[in-house]
C-alpha cells in the first residue's frame, strides 16, 4: 500500500529548510574580495625634514638644473644648463661630498655651445642655431648617457618639443649621436626631425622634458635591467602636471624601437606597458595651478632616486610660481613636493608639501626651482638625502641642502 504525502506540510517545510541550507554553504564557500596586499616600505616614510642650517650656496658656479647621475668609477656627473661661460649645455664631475666637494669640467664633452658665443666667435647667425638643455642622465656601468631638451624657437613663447640623445660608451672620454656616429652633431633649428631625434613634435608636446630613475652606482641597484624615464604629459595646464613613463632595456636607452609606455594598472595592481605611445598614461598628477603660460612653459619636471637601504623610490618635483592673470613665470614662490613608492610607477605618496618654497637665506630677487635629489650623497642607512636647486632670476647658481627621512 503506497502512501500519499499530501502537500503541504512538514514535506513542504523540509524542503524549504534544504534550500536555506544549500544557499548558506553556496555563500559560505563563494570566494570573498581579495584581501588588500600588505604596506609595502613607502608606508612607512612618514615626512621629510629640510635642514636649513646645512645649507650650501656656491655662488662662483652658476647654471642650473644639475640633473645628475652617479657613475661606476664613483664620482656624480652633473649637467648644467646656460652657465654663463661658453656652454648651452656642459657635462661636470662633482667630485667629493658636503660640505668639501668641487666641480671639474669633463672638457670632452661636445657641449653645446652657447649661440651667443658661437656668433661671436665665428659669425654665425644666432638665429639659425638650435638650443639643447642637458636633462635626463643615467650612467649604466662605463656608459654614460643623457637627452638634451630642444625647444621650438627662441622668440615669441617657446616651447620644448623635442629630445636629443647622445652616449659615451668609456665614462665620458667620447660621445656618439643616437645611431653611433661620431662626431656629436647639434642640428641647426630647421634640421631637427624624427630621423635626428628621439622625441620630436609629439602630441601635446609631450616627453620632451625627461628625467630618468637613478639606481646606486653605475646603475648597480637595478635588478629587472630596465631604465626608466619620467616626463610632463605636455606643455599645457592639466597636461604638464600629469607625470608619464616609460622603460627601456636599459643597454638600449637610445633605441625609441625598444621603448614600452606605462599603460595603467593591471588587475593584480602591477604596471602594463606597451609599445605603441598612444596607449600611455599618467602614473601621478601633481596639484592644479603651478604651469606658466606666458613663456616658455617650464614646471613638473622630476627627480626620481631609488634610496636602497629604505627600499623605497623617492621623487622631488616642482611646479612653477606664475602669475594667474598674465601667466608669467618664476612670479612667486614655487611649489615643492616630496613622494615616496615602492615601484617605479608608483603609486606615488606625497610626503611633504611646500606651497612657497623659499628656503632661508636665499636671495629675495629669485624663485628656486628644478630640485634634484643627488644620487650619490643617500645617507648610508637611507634616512637622509641632499636636494639640490637654482634661483632665477638672481640666485643663479649651485645650492644645497641636507633632507632627513622621517620614518615610522
Amino acid at each position: 500500500m503506497t502512501r500519499l504525502v499530501p502537500r503541504g506540510g512538514w514535506w513542504a517545510a523540509l524542503a524549504a529548510f534544504v534550500g536555506l541550507l544549500a544557499t548558506a554553504v553556496a555563500v559560505r564557500l563563494r570566494p570573498g574580495p581579495a584581501a588588500d596586499p600588505p604596506p609595502g616600505p613607502a608606508a612607512t616614510i612618514a615626512g621629510v625634514r629640510r635642514l636649513d642650517d646645512t645649507i650650501i650656496r656656491r655662488t662662483t658656479f652658476s647654471g642650473d638644473n644639475w640633473h645628475t647621475t652617479w657613475g661606476a668609477d664613483g664620482h656624480q656627473y652633473v649637467l648644467v644648463c646656460d652657465d654663463r661661460i661658453d656652454y648651452n649645455t656642459r657635462l661636470w664631475r662633482l667630485v667629493g661630498d658636503p660640505p668639501d666637494f668641487t666641480f671639474e669640467p669633463v672638457t670632452t664633452h661636445p657641449g653645446p655651445p652657447d649661440p651667443d658665443i658661437v656668433a661671436r666667435k665665428t659669425g654665425r647667425p644666432r638665429s639659425g642655431q638650435a638650443r639643447y638643455y642637458g636633462f635626463g642622465i643615467l650612467a649604466v656601468g662605463d656608459t654614460i648617457s643623457h637627452f638634451l631638451s630642444t625647444p621650438d624657437r627662441w622668440s615669441g613663447s617657446p616651447k620644448f618639443v623635442g629630445a636629443k640623445f647622445i652616449s659615451s660608451p668609456d665614462g665620458g672620454r667620447t660621445w656618439r649621436n643616437q645611431d653611433g656616429t661620431t662626431p656629436v652633431v647639434f642640428e641647426d633649428w630647421g634640421k631637427r626631425d624624427q630621423t635626428n631625434m628621439t622625441f620630436w613634435n609629439e602630441p601635446d608636446k609631450a616627453f620632451s622634458l625627461l628625467s630618468i630613475l637613478q639606481m646606486g652606482k653605475g646603475y648597480a641597484q637595478n635588478r629587472d635591467g630596465y631604465a626608466y624615464v619620467y616626463t610632463p604629459n605636455g606643455s599645457t595646464e592639466g597636461r604638464m602636471n600629469q607625470l608619464v613613463l616609460f622603460r627601456a632595456p636599459k643597454g638600449r636607452l637610445g633605441d625609441r624601437a625598444a621603448y614600452e609606455y606605462f599603460a595603467g594598472l593591471g588587475p593584480d595592481g602591477g604596471a602594463t606597458w606597451s609599445a605603441a605611445m598612444a596607449d600611455h598614461k599618467p602614473v601621478h598628477t601633481f596639484p592644479a595651478g603651478w604651469v606658466n603660460t606666458g613663456w616658455h612653459p617650464y614646471a613638473w619636471h622630476p627627480s626620481v632616486v631609488y634610496d636602497a637601504p629604505l627600499g623605497v623610490y623617492l621623487m622631488a618635483n616642482w611646479g612653477m610660481g606664475t602669475d594667474p592673470k598674465t601667466g608669467k613665470w618664476f612670479a612667486k614662490p614655487s611649489y615643492l613636493g616630496l613622494y615616496a613608492a615602492d615601484h617605479p610607477w608608483g603609486p606615488w605618496r606625497q610626503v611633504h608639501e611646500d606651497t612657497a618654497w623659499f628656503p632661508p637665506g636665499g636671495t629675495a630677487k629669485g624663485q628656486c626651482y628644478q630640485p634634484q635629489i643627488l644620487p650619490g650623497w643617500i645617507a648610508p642607512d637611507g634616512k637622509s638625502f641632499w636636494l639640490a636647486w637654482t634661483q632665477f632670476p638672481e640666485g643663479y647658481y649651485f645650492q644645497c641642502q641636507k633632507v632627513e627621512v622621517v620614518v615610522k
